[in-house]
């Protein structure tokens, strides 16, 4: 005979957190088939590997399904309202041109994108997807943007050969910033702009970057990496748009959060972090933003609401709580600083696929 005894208090407090994860679960479980149902399941869970670019047919043919990519719009910082004519700013990231994605999607994205008639377009890294072998491909399409192009590089663009990349998006008349800052006119308002080299890679110079910055204009920074919207904070640059992350593609029960956030060590892994609103008394106040991106490196899989593929519009000129935003701004979470060794492996990784390109391309010649 088996005596049944309550349970102490630490296995009640674990048993009520499986409870409250798997409801979670089946919620976002229940969000994401309402969401897909109808859609073609080989967009959204099968790698294409070339041939499927075909099988998924031009973009002019058939109209974009919305349900693929969402659009989210958010106010810009606070300091800005009332003193600038409004400025629409399409923030998209991540759109990793190759085999993984489908080139419906990357085409559907622009199309959203040009529907919103932006005054300009940013895109923070990770343009390609392992190899230079689709660089045809991404320069027809940064070319079908109707707005004037900023961007930054993100690690991919480096592993697959940062000049190389940054040459196909200047023939596709995108600015690229690298470490650099530029202005530009709209509406006849200027707007100053600063972008960073990949920081995962370790090229990132913030220092350089903000090197003759004016803290007389309305000013935007763009980062692959969020996380260095600390330093840049300190600049006087109150809001920072960035990627990498792809909003952790699986989002059911917060696992978005555990992989990058208590696994990787990301303080900002997706959504709105910090504040639009200056502080009195606070000596550094700044916001950071974290899209979802378009693209996919490894798996085309995308569960859950926040992993959805996505393009932000920011209304700069426009203050926060003037209209409903999708997201509210949040506190970062603890993160993890990167050790100097692991920082030295992610640059050497960059030196061994540079020198295998070079090697490649030397045997190449050679046969020829």
């Amino acid at each position: 005979m088996r005596i049944l005894t309550p349970f102490s208090t630490a296995e009640s407090a674990v048993a009520g957190r499986r409870a409250l994860w798997r409801a979670r679960l089946r919620e976002d479980f229940l969000t994401w088939t309402s969401q897909y149902r109808g859609s073609h399941l080989k967009d959204m869970l099968f790698p294409p590997f070339g041939w499927s670019q075909f099988l998924t047919g031009s973009l002019a043919s058939r109209p974009p399904r919305s349900n693929r990519i969402r659009v989210r719009r958010f106010a810009g910082p606070a300091a800005y309202a009332g003193a600038m004519e409004p400025i629409r700013i399409a923030h998209l990231t991540d759109q990793h041109v190759g085999r993984i994605t489908p080139y419906a999607i990357q085409r559907e994205a622009v199309e959203l994108t040009n529907a919103e008639n932006p005054d300009l377009v940013v895109i923070t890294g990770d343009f390609v997807c392992h190899s230079q072998l689709y660089l045809d491909q991404l320069v027809e399409l940064v070319r079908a943007f109707r707005a004037p192009v900023i961007g930054v590089l993100g690690n991919h663009d480096h592993w697959a050969g940062a000049d190389e990349v940054a040459a196909a998006l200047k023939r596709g008349g995108v600015e690229v910033l690298r470490n650099d800052s530029t202005i530009i006119t709209i509406r006849r308002q200027r707007l100053q702009i600063v972008g960073l080299d990949d920081a995962y890679t370790g090229h990132a110079r913030i220092e350089r970057a903000v090197s003759g910055l004016r803290r007389d204009l309305p000013t935007l920074a763009l980062s692959h990496i969020a996380e260095e919207a600390d330093e840049l904070w300190t600049h006087g640059i109150p809001l920072v748009l960035a990627g990498h992350t792809h909003g952790g593609q699986v989002t059911v029960a917060r696992l978005n959060e555990i992989a990058l956030g208590k696994i990787g060590g990301h303080r900002y892994v997706h959504g709105l972090y910090g504040t639009r609103q200056p502080r009195r008394g606070a000596v550094v106040t700044g916001a950071v933003y974290v899209g979802a991106g378009i693209g996919a490196s490894v798996m085309p899989i995308r569960i859950g609401e926040r992993g959805k593929r996505e393009i932000a519009i920011f209304e700069f000129g426009r203050r926060p709580g003037e209209f409903e935003e999708p997201d509210r701004e949040k506190a970062p979470l603890s993160g993890r600083a990167l050790s100097p060794r692991k920082m030295r492996r992610r640059a050497e990784k960059v030196v061994r696929r540079r020198v295998r390109r070079s090697l490649r391309t030397t045997v190449e010649m050679k046969r020829v």
